[in-house]
C-alpha cells in the first residue's frame, strides 16, 4: 500500500524466499526494480494486467498517501 509519505514498498521473490527490492514513486521506478530484478519485460508487467503483480491496499498505479 502508499506509504503516508508517498511511495510503494516493492518486493519479490519465488520459492518462498522474498527480498526487498526498494521504493517506487511511480510506474517508472517500478519498472525499473524489476528491471533491477531481472525481469526483462517489465515494462510490458507494469503497463499492463499481469498475475506476478500484486497491489496491496491502494488501487493500482496509485503511488501517492
Amino acid at each position: 500500500r502508499p506509504s503516508p509519505t508517498g511511495g510503494r514498498r516493492v518486493t519479490g521473490g519465488q520459492g518462498g524466499v522474498v527480498h526487498y527490492l526498494g521504493i517506487a514513486y511511480s510506474d517508472r521506478d517500478l519498472t525499473v526494480l524489476l528491471q533491477g530484478a531481472g525481469l526483462e519485460d517489465a515494462e510490458q508487467l507494469v503497463d499492463g494486467y499481469s498475475a506476478m503483480i500484486h497491489w496491496r491496499g491502494g488501487a493500482a498505479h496509485q503511488y501517492e498517501a
